[in-house]
């Protein structure tokens, strides 16, 4: 690694990684062998390999880059008097620092669950700004005072954000006026619709347990994001909310706290995936307990889910219902997303199987599994080198040593400054 620099690795030469391990996105254990990048791609993996520019990663292993797919790389956590007193501006310039922080932590890929818009993702496509791949449901859907309804008791209205002529309301009663506004969405630039069929743990005024949006309405939502080849995520807590979600035919439930055994058979049945997001209601307990202005039943409803939501995932992931992984970052910090590997892990999943979580699962959850998420020639090269073991997962985050993105290394603590 000596004498490396973000610039030497530019296009037109082969760099070969060399002498460590390589775990390759399918399950597999790690394994020895070389990877070859080139033009931004994984061109050869085997072993013996050679190229223009050796880089030794002996005692380390080469994973591909990390999905995130639940954060919001807009919001900077869940205190309410900080958002309402910011300029309507200031998310856009926070989130630039979001994905930095993102990408730095091995994260190359996200899905947005409600608040980045095209303006964003495009300005990371050409390159204006630096972070990682980014899908985009642009706002997050649901019934008047529902989980993405921002009312408040005192009668102010303050959603997680707020509407402008790239983000249109998300609010829909009824399948007409769903129609209507799924439409908005997608012509607004969505690679997913965002619907939500429960109420949630940060809204005020309503209980997870509780189902939102009729299935009519959600079927309504499938229907118009599938005829233009768009899938849905469903914030989706309580079991009745996730049957309705999952019998409508939605691609992915989110957070899944209260899923029963029906729930989890119809998850094996249709494929759809889980995406545990187990870090939110920590995160939220954490935040309120360093001062942020928090309702104290938005943070009863966080210590409350804790538990039965481990034991969820955990009955989930013995059945063997797909998982993918998502942290809701934006509830909590950016950039500690593999904070959520260890967490996974402790609910019976082997690292093996959270690592596949986080790659070539996740990939194939969002629609990518042929452009990135494994290690095979042919893919984008996104990489993350990790020194020691991977699957000690509980300071996985602290081990990165290289970041690589389309085949550019775009972040090391080991950089050279010239």
């Amino acid at each position: 690694m000596t004498g490396l620099r973000l610039s030497d690795a530019g296009y037109g030469e082969r760099i070969l990684l060399h002498g460590g391990q390589v775990f390759d996105g399918t399950g597999a254990a790690p394994a020895t062998a070389d990877v070859v990048i080139a033009d931004g791609r994984i061109v050869d993996v085997g072993s013996g390999l050679d190229g223009d520019r050796g880089i030794d990663v002996t005692g380390r292993t080469v994973l591909p880059g990390f999905f995130d797919c639940h954060v919001h790389v807009t919001s900077a956590g869940v205190d309410v008097m900080r958002r309402i007193n910011q300029p309507f501006s200031y998310e856009y310039f926070q989130a630039v620092e979001h994905l930095r922080a993102t990408l730095a932590t091995g994260v190359t890929t996200v899905r947005d669950a409600g608040g980045a818009d095209a303006g964003l993702q495009l300005a990371l496509r050409d390159g204006l700004i630096s972070g990682p791949r980014m899908l985009i449901s642009v706002s997050i859907i649901g019934q008047t005072g529902g989980h993405s309804d921002g009312w408040l008791p005192s009668g102010h209205d303050v959603p997680l954000s707020l509407p402008h002529p790239g983000r249109p309301s998300g609010l829909a009663d009824g399948p007409d006026e769903m129609r209507r506004v799924v439409r908005q969405v997608l012509r607004a630039g969505a690679d997913v619709i965002k619907v939500c069929a429960t109420g949630g743990v940060l809204s005020v005024g309503d209980d997870p347990r509780h189902a939102q949006l009729s299935r009519s309405e959600l079927e309504v939502a499938v229907a118009e994001a599938g005829a233009v080849g768009r899938g849905v995520m469903a914030h989706a807590q309580g079991a009745t909310g996730i049957k309705n979600a999952l019998l409508a035919g939605v691609r992915s439930i989110e957070h899944g706290i209260y899923l029963d055994d029906e729930a989890i058979e119809l998850m094996l049945q249709s494929g759809t995936w889980l995406v545990p997001t187990l870090i939110a209601p920590l995160s939220v307990v954490r935040a309120a307990e360093r001062g942020a202005t928090v309702a104290a039943s938005v943070v009863q409803k966080a210590v409350e889910v804790i538990e039965v939501h481990a034991e969820s995932v955990r009955k989930a992931a013995l059945a063997g219902v797909r998982i993918a992984m998502g942290t809701d970052s934006g509830v909590g910090p950016h950039g500690q997303n593999l904070a959520e590997l260890s967490l996974m892990q402790a609910c019976g999943m082997s690292p093996s199987e959270v690592l596949h979580s986080a790659t070539a699962s996740a990939a194939d959850l969002c629609g990518l599994g042929a452009v990135t998420g494994s290690i095979r020639a042919g893919l984008d090269a996104d990489l993350v080198v990790v020194d020691g073991d991977p699957y000690d997962l509980d300071d996985l985050g602290d081990r990165i040593v290289q970041v690589w993105q389309r085949g550019q290394l775009v972040h090391t603590p080991e950089l050279v400054i010239a």
